[in-house]
This record gives structure tokens, sequence and C-alpha cells, in this order.
């Protein structure tokens, strides 16, 4: 027989590839999956854990809008580091320390634009001597780091802001209020249990089935997410051995996670891509199987010879070493003839059961040959007849599920409609119920919403006269009870009528209109040293007949001429000087340019009156209208007819909001209460 016979094809068959099984959140393992390509090991993504933003983002947005009060920032994990600045999308501040636990938050934050030395960023470090796998990445290592780094005693009274998920340890927040700091946690995202997709499981299917492959868990959850997950998609066998398969994990709390939930191969990896990747490199090396013999090897000259196993099936027949042959004997002494052929004869017998012993070998070999290949036609249809038997349940199932999705679906319209129809009743019972008052408490209500609305007319406008009819109008409407309680309603608005109707009328429009009248005025008002002078210019008089004048009044004319001159005299003096009375000597010293800014702060002033006239601010007003006229008085000449309007309306103003205080309807509001609250 040739070397190359069907058994030893199958001994030289290739070995099937490694699997890495990630259980990360799906999208976060790209530069993962790249390092394992690049050794060879092929992956399947299996995520365990979904990440999704929080449901209320207020409190995230409002601590990271008020950055400066903190004095440390810890993000917890990458995730919250990506939700985090997703959703604060400013430059963070060069003076505030961030706290990571591991290299991977490290690298999220280099992402951000945030990473040393620009930025203080506190993390674990690995041992001094370079050996990774002794460095431990967890809340303990990093409240150790931040001791080292910021002092024992930095956080005394300090506000420190931890970013995480939903949930989550709280040994880190613990030891910070310990160390005197005020903690505040807030989650940037949440973390919900997925669901693989079919073609997932059955690629868990076919790895549990008995190909190489490792998991890598990195978290507790995710570990307490496969054991639940294996419960309701994996039979009992693959449940057992996907508790034999090995889980590799880089921290030594998901370890103790994994161990107490039964699983029996756990590799410890450390934090980080690499040393992930060099775990899982070592599992794969650990489960590759030797390598076969050289085709090219020449076989052994002296072949031990090997026998069958003695058992039924076929299918576990197994090559043994044959039992080696003794020892031939010494040569016999010689003997005579007839001994020689008596010993011939025996040996010719011998030689014949060989034969029929060689013979027999043969057709039992014929036969056992002819039983195996008709086993193998067997499992061949039996083979074939299960891979039918699969693509249909597999047809089957894809439609089971499409059903199921369609049930789902129409199951989520009835329960939007069972919750419209529950809104209708609830519609329905309310309306009921406002239908189902009596009289009297629809008066009651159409007399509180009058009175209401008086009232603030009332305060807003401070119209008497639209409360006053308000009023009147609920208490024809109440006239028509007789019930005690609307008696009662009746009596307290009869006293606010009273109260209006003693109420000053106050022409709140009127006393407006004089104040925009001064407004108006303003820019034509001479100030005090604008006052015209009257006969700056010397006129000479008509010179009068002295012979006349002499002859009517008997006087001599020298006399008369004299009295004339001198008259004239004084008149021409009297023209060019001109002293009056000025009070407020800064008046005199203000320039034109200044006398713009006085008209503008008197109408300021007005305006400002105005507001607290139509607003019924007393105080506001007669403060405004008193330094309304103060100016008027010192910068303003007094004498002109002008000056004299303005301040005349000023001062109407002032005494004509002597009552500006308004009376209230509480009396009646209250009354309405009482009644609504008894009933």
């Amino acid at each position: 027989m040739m070397a190359g016979g069907p058994g030893a094809a199958r001994g030289r068959e290739a070995p099937r590839a490694f699997t890495a099984v990630v259980t990360r959140p799906a999208g976060q393992s790209a530069a993962l999956f790249a390092q394992l390509a690049a050794q060879g090991i092929e992956t399947l993504e299996f995520p365990l854990i979904d990440i999704a933003p929080v449901e209320d983002a207020a409190p995230l947005a409002a601590a990271l809008a008020s950055l400066e009060s903190y004095a440390l920032v810890v993000f917890v994990s990458p995730n919250a580091i990506d939700h985090a600045f997703a959703s604060h999308g400013a430059i963070w501040p060069h003076a505030l320390p961030i706290g990571v636990v591991g290299p991977g938050s490290v690298a999220a934050l280099a992402r951000h634009g945030v990473a040393a030395p620009a930025y203080r960023v506190v993390s674990p470090s690995s041992s001094a001597d370079g050996d990774d796998n002794g460095a431990r990445f967890d809340s303990e290592a990093l409240y150790a780091a931040l001791e080292s780094e910021l002092g024992e005693g930095a956080f005394e009274g300090k506000r420190v802001l931890i970013v995480r998920g939903d949930g989550g340890r709280e040994w880190l927040a613990d030891r910070l209020r310990e160390a005197g700091a005020q903690v505040e946690a807030v989650a940037a995202y949440r973390r919900i249990v997925p669901d693989p997709s079919i073609g997932a499981w059955a690629r868990v299917h076919a790895l549990l089935a008995g190909a190489p492959h490792a998991w890598l868990v990195t978290s507790s959850e995710g570990v307490r997410n496969l054991n639940d997950l294996a419960h309701e998609h994996l039979t009992a066998a693959e449940i057992a051995a996907l508790k034999r398969a090995t889980v590799v994990a880089p921290h030594p709390r998901i370890a103790e996670t994994a161990r107490g939930l039964g699983f029996d191969s756990i590799t410890m990896s450390g934090a980080g891509d690499e040393r992930i990747v060099r775990a899982l490199a070592a599992c794969a090396e650990a489960m590759r199987p030797a390598p076969a013999a050289p085709l090219d090897q020449p076989a052994s000259p002296n072949p031990a010879p090997t026998r069958m196993s003695a058992s039924n099936d076929t299918n576990n027949v197994t090559p043994q070493p044959a039992v080696a042959p003794p020892p031939l004997p010494p040569n016999q002494p010689f003997t005579p003839y007839e001994a020689q052929k008596r010993g011939s004869m025996g040996v010719a017998a011998l030689w014949f059961v060989v034969i029929v012993f060689l013979a027999a070998a043969g057709v039992g070999g014929f036969a056992l040959n002819r039983k195996v290949e008709r086993m193998d036609a067997r499992l061949g249809v039996r083979q074939q007849a299960n891979d039918a038997q699969v693509s249909e349940l597999r047809g089957k199932t894809d439609q089971a599920l499409a059903t199921v999705r369609e049930v789902d679906s129409q199951f989520s319209q009835l329960e939007g409609k069972l919750a419209d129809a529950q809104n209708a009743q609830l519609a329905l019972q309310q309306q009921y119920a406002d239908l189902a008052r009596n009289r009297d408490d629809w008066t009651l209500a159409e007399v509180q919403q009058m009175l209401s609305s008086a009232s603030e007319q009332l305060q807003l406008t401070g119209n008497t006269q639209l409360a006053l009819f308000a009023l009147q109008s609920a208490d024809s409407r109440l006239a028509a009870s007789d019930s005690a309680q609307a008696l009662a309603v009746r009596k307290a608005i009869a006293q606010d009528i009273d109260k209006l109707k003693a109420a000053p009328s106050t022409d709140l429009t009127g006393l407006a209109i004089k104040l925009d009248n001064a407004i108006e005025q303003a820019d034509t008002l001479p100030l005090t040293g604008e006052a015209p002078i009257a006969h700056a210019t010397p006129h000479a008089p008509t010179p009068a007949d002295t012979a006349k004048v002499a002859a009517a009044t008997g006087e001599p004319r020298w006399k008369v001429w004299w009295h004339e001159f001198s008259a004239g005299i004084g008149q021409q003096l009297t023209s060019l000087v001109q002293v009056r009375r000025i009070d407020n000597a800064d008046a005199m010293l203000n320039s034109p340019e200044q006398g713009y800014f006085i008209r503008e702060n008197l109408k300021l002033r007005l305006l400002s009156a105005r507001l607290s006239l139509l607003s019924r601010n007393q105080a506001t007003l007669k403060s405004d209208l008193a330094a309304a006229d103060a100016a008027l008085g010192r910068y303003f000449d007094a004498s002109s007819k002008r000056t004299q309007t303005v301040r005349e309306l000023v001062r109407e103003v002032d005494q004509g909001s002597a009552a500006v205080a308004l009376p209230n309807l509480d009396t009646s509001l209250q009354a309405v209460h009482q009644y609504k609250s008894r009933s």
C-alpha cells in the first residue's frame, strides 16, 4: 500500500483557526480587532452590554456647565468620557485635574484633545519594572494615585465630580467623602442587556461544538449577562462546554465573578488592548495542536506490525502493536530418517493450518471492509437527512421569528389603542363630572371668573368703574339663588362695592396727558442764562419842541431844554445796564452744550413720573415730580411763560395723584373660596 491513504489524509487535515469572542459593547473594539488580526486570530463580536444615553441628561449638563466650582473630576470609563464630552462640547479648563482608571480612559481623553502635559491627568501607572501584569487599574489604585499626586489633604472641603454610568461601585465616592470632599456623582450613560443576532448565536454554537476559542469579558456585569443569556439560548451540553471554555479577564474582580458563576479556565490579562492581545495569543498557542510529520519523511525500514482491536464498533478501530515472536529454540541433535519424515509431516500440517487461517482472515477482512462501506453510506444518507432537517428547522425558526415580530407589532398597536381608550375614558369622566354640577356651582364659577377678571383689571389699569360694574353684575347673578352661602358672598360683594364707591376717583389718563404735554414743551424752555435782555440797544428819543413845551408849562425855555436833555441821558444809561436777581449762580455757568443734557434729564424725570403714575407707585411718583420741579426752578428762566406753564402742569399732577392707592376685591374673592371649599 502507498503511504498516502485516506487515514493519512485525515491526519494531515489543517487545524481549525483559534477564535476570540469579544464581548465589549458594539463598535468599541476596532483597534483590538486589528491587533488580533495581525496575530492571526479570528474574532467574533458578541456584545454583552449595550451603551445608551441617559434618559435625563439635565444633571450631567448642569454639572459640566459649572466645572469651575469643582476641584477634581473623575471619569470611571471611556464611555463616560465620550458621552460627557459629546454633551459638554466646550474647551476643558486647563487648571482642572482629571482622574481616570486605566489606559483606555487616557486614550479616550486624548481623542478629545485632553492629554498631558497641557492638562493634568491622574491615573494608576504600571509597575516600575515594566511588567504590565503587575499593574492594577481600578478605584483603589486611582485613589492611591490621587493621594500621591495631589496630596492626602487635598480633598478637604473641596467639591469632586464623578462621571459614571447608571449605578456602579460607591467605593471611590465613599473614600473621597471620608477624606472630607463633597462628592457629586452624575450618570453619563446607561447599560442595557443586548439581544445578539441569530448569526452570532450560530457561530457560538459552532465554537462550543469543539472549535478552539476563548471569551474576552471586560466587566463583571458582562459575565453575569453571559451566564443569563446562556441559560436562555444554550442547551445543557453547550452550557457545560461554555463553563469549560477559556475566559480572559483584565481585572481580578471580573475573574472572581466568573469563578463564582462556575467558569473553570480563567486567564488574567491586565488592562489595555496590548495585554489582552498577548493573553489571547498565549491561549491560541496553547490550544494549537502539535505539528504532524512531514509528508516527504521516509518510512521506517522495519515497521512494527499492528493488530486490530476486537471491538464491534468500526469507528473505534485503533491500530495496536503486535506481540513480538518468541526467540528460536537451539539446534536439535541429529536424528534418523523416520524421525525426520515424521517431523516433515508435522510441518506440512502446520503450514496447512496457517494457510486456512490466512484465507479465513482474508474473507473476514473483505466482509469487514464491505460492512464499513455500507456504514459510511448510511452515515452519509443520515447526514444529508440531518442537514435537510436543520435547514427546514432554520426556515421554520425564521418564520416563527417573523411571526413573533408581527405579533409584537400588533401588541404594540393594541397597547397604543388601549392607552388612547383610557385617555378618552378619563376625558369622558371629567366631562360627566362637569355636567353633574348643579346650577349654584355653575353660577358660583361664573361669579368667581367675573371677580377675578375685575380684580386683575383694577390692579392693572385702576379702572374703578369697570370693577364696580363687575361687582354689580356678580351680585345680580347671585340674586337668583336663595342659599345661605350665596347670601354670604353677596354681603362680601356689597362691602367691596361700598369701598369702590367711597374710593376717590383719579383720572390717571388725564394726569398722564399733562405729563406728556410737559415732556413735549421741555425742549423749548429757556434756561436762566438764555433769557433775552430788554433794551439792550440804546435808542435816541425824538427831541421835543421846547418852545411849545415852555409855552404850555409856563417855564423858561432853558429849563425845559435842560429837563429834556437830562431825561434823555438817563434813558440812555438805563438801556445799557440791567440788574436782575439770580438765586442759583450755577445756572449762569451752564454752556449751551450742557443745556441739552439738562433738558434731557428733565424729560427722563417726567417719563419716570409717568410710569410711576400708571403703575400707582406713589413714592417713586412723588420723588420724580419733586426732582422735576426743582430742576425747573433751578436751571430754567422763572419769568418765562413756558416755564411757568410746565411747573403748573407738574404741580397739578402732584396734587391730583394723592389718591392713587386703590381698594381691592379680596373680601369677595375670599367669600367665594370659602363657599367652594364648603361645597
